[in-house]
């Protein structure tokens, strides 16, 4: 029977910073000496956006240097290997936030070969299994670790699901498909009358057979899928290619690479990124570009790369976000969308299955056509009552990331699916705000059913005239994990204070009113049509009245696809933008990933943002609110938080 020996060390993440310093120096704890772990460690902290340009065995010089704990990052470069570190030990939810492969990547060629914590982020574990990185739950493992006891590999893949033990047994994903997906075909759609939900739908006609695999859709059970759309971005195409031709040699046999699309999306304003700029990153950059670049070349995978407009002058800034694009321009009901990026769920609006997974599930999709996912449950989220006047999608959001049970992890994992009679009156873009965000909710996607709303919004934008089948709705009596209601009429504008989306508070509660540096509105969260229509709300009363963003506060615009830039001309928006003194900027990811202007680049600096999440270091040093599109604006015109009510009482106040 195999087993993990475990000879090197083991690493506790302490919510004390002094008590990891302490190992770092050769200290070896117990877990009474650790005391209280850090919970909601993020990916963002194992691998900050600093390293991302690296996609090999580099990375394991990186795990954890954006680790935060008590107001500092105490784990230094090359810290993890050189102290012969072998487990690593943490709280609850470990790996939120992106679905970046380079923690787990990060991780093991540091030297870990096993991360216990009080629970996982679906996609973080998902990567570590594909890598074959051991992950348990299972605390009592420590003190038989510390006493060099080694354990059953058998043992440690107990409680998983039977696909992702064989992956582990088989040292990772794309072992495992040399082995086992030699034979892969569509499974049979079952028809009897048990009542679905309309992702257990779509999946059951997207559910693949393999020689180690069935198509049961049972919850927990590991299956995989075929996808009508596989996308990645340049973070992982570079990593992607790297493992596949090291696995397969070159060159490559692709399935279905019509079905396939490449992003530039990321890093096209990494030039004016501080971060970027003076930690020389440039060059890396340009090393993940030229293998992107390549890589979409070579197989004639269609790539939305950099803006290069010569009769405009627009020399920066890219076609559009990746996922913001998928729902613009390919993604329709009824299909499944597999996206190298933690936000692919923003296509669950149109009532599609679409969610995040890491380079080796891409890139063993792309060699196999299968996409692999653990069957989730799913939690019905009913939206009631009308909306209040100057509250959005956002802010019903980031009310739902503060309510205590998502804050006790009851969504991870889980498909939220969002009904009830307020949705009606939700715009497709306002969706894929709720839907893109389940990321932070940590679930597996969001969805919402399709309707006169989606039928309008695929004819406005692409032309199609589509006919919503019948099948294509959850059954009455469909099995759900939780029902969470929320009555949408009692909800305000709302906030999430820095360092976590869930640190939600409603903007009235909030006494004393932070001062700002920097107003960001973009991102695929907050940069689209609908979005831009709130931010000229605000910025056209203001310009009307002669107010603009007062010195020493910048406020940043970024259209989140060329579309909306487009549709922001048309509508005659740019020049109100100017006017209140507006800094707009070309399509990308930008702020939101540290990845250009927006970001902060002093700790001292207080941002407001439109985008999804604010963990430590996200966006710059800096602290960072998260708001809605409208709060943004407001904020930025009166130099501190406040909602678009507030701001005109003050004005019309004192025109009176």
């Amino acid at each position: 029977m195999a087993r993990l020996d475990i000879s090197g060390r083991m690493l506790f993440l302490c919510a004390d910073p002094a008590k990891v310093e302490r190992q770092l120096a050769g200290e070896d704890l117990s877990p009474d000496d650790a005391g209280a772990l850090r919970d909601d460690v993020s990916t963002d902290e194992i691998t900050p956006i600093s390293v991302l340009t690296r996609f090999d065995e580099r990375l394991g010089q990186c795990p954890y240097v954006g680790f935060h704990a008590g107001g500092r990052n105490p784990v230094g470069h090359d810290a993890v290997r050189a102290g012969r570190f072998q487990v690593t030990v943490a709280g609850n939810r470990y790996g939120k936030g992106s679905s970046r492969e380079h923690s787990p990547l990060a991780e093991y060629h540091a030297g870990i070969r096993l991360v216990i914590a009080r629970s996982f982020e679906r996609i973080y574990r998902q990567n570590a299994d594909n890598l074959g990185l051991f992950t348990s739950t299972d605390f009592g493992l420590i003190e038989r670790i510390r006493r060099g006891e080694a354990i059953d590999v058998e043992e440690l893949v107990a409680d998983r699901d039977p696909l992702a033990a064989a992956i582990l047994k088989s040292g990772g994903l794309l072992r495992y498909g040399q082995s086992h997906m030699r034979r892969v075909s569509v499974g049979q759609v079952t028809n009897d009358a048990t009542p679905r939900t309309l992702v257990e739908k779509i999946l059951a006609r997207r559910a693949l057979t393999t020689d180690a695999t069935g198509a049961s859709l049972e919850p927990g059970s590991g299956v995989f899928v075929r996808a009508d759309w596989r996308f990645i971005h340049e973070y992982y195409t570079g990593m992607a290619a790297h493992m596949l031709h090291a696995t397969f040699g070159r060159p490559l046999t692709l399935r279905d690479p019509h079905g396939m699309l490449a992003f530039e999306d990321h890093l096209s304003y990494s030039h004016r990124s501080e971060l970027h700029v003076k930690n020389g990153l440039l060059p890396n950059v340009r090393e993940l570009s030229e293998a992107h670049r390549a890589f979409a070349r070579d197989y004639g995978v269609r790539n939305h790369g950099y803006l290069n407009e010569a009769n405009s002058g627009i020399d920066e800034g890219s076609e559009g976000i990746s996922h913001a694009m998928m729902a613009e321009r390919y993604a329709l009901p009824g299909q499944i969308v597999a996206g190298t990026d933690s936000h692919t769920p923003h296509s669950g609006a149109l009532g599609c299955v679409a969610f995040g997974v890491g380079t080796t599930d891409m890139a063993n999709a792309f060699v196999t056509g299968a996409v692999r996912m653990t069957v989730p449950q799913s939690l019905r989220i009913e939206l009631h009552g009308p909306i209040p006047a100057g509250v959005t999608a956002k802010d019903i959001v980031l009310h739902l990331l503060a309510d205590a049970r998502i804050r006790a992890g009851v969504g991870v994992g889980k498909v939220f699916e969002f009904a009830g009679t307020a949705i009606a009156s939700l715009s497709t873009d306002e969706r894929t705000t709720l839907t893109n965000m389940t990321a932070e909710l940590g679930g597996f996607t969001g969805i919402v059913a399709p309707d006169e709303e989606t039928v309008r919004f695929l004819k406005e934008r692409r032309g199609i005239d589509f006919t919503i089948e019948p099948w294509m709705r959850s059954d009455e009596g469909a099995r759900y994990a939780d029902v969470i209601g929320i009555d949408c009429a009692r909800l305000t504008p709302m906030l999430a204070a820095p360092g976590d989306p869930g640190n939600g508070v409603a903007l009235q509660a909030l006494d004393e009113r932070p001062r700002i540096d920097i107003a960001y509105g973009g991102s695929c969260t907050a940069g689209k049509r609908e979005d831009f229509d709130h931010y000229h709300q605000v910025l056209s009363w203001a310009a009307a009245r002669g107010l603009r963003v007062p010195d020493g506060v910048k406020l940043y615009l970024q259209f989140g696809t060329q579309d909306v830039r487009d549709y922001c001309t048309a509508r005659g928006y740019v020049e109100a933008f100017e006017r209140v003194g507006a800094i707009l900027l070309q399509p990308s990811c930008g702020a939101c990933a540290n990845c250009g202007p927006g970001s902060s680049t002093d700790a001292a600096q207080v941002s407001i943002s439109a985008t999804n999440r604010n963990f430590p270091g996200r966006s710059g040093p800096g602290k960072v609110w998260l708001a809605s599109p409208p709060t943004v604006a407001a904020s930025a015109l009166l130099g501190s938080i406040a909602s678009f009510a507030e701001l005109q009482a003050r004005f019309e106040g004192d025109a009176n």
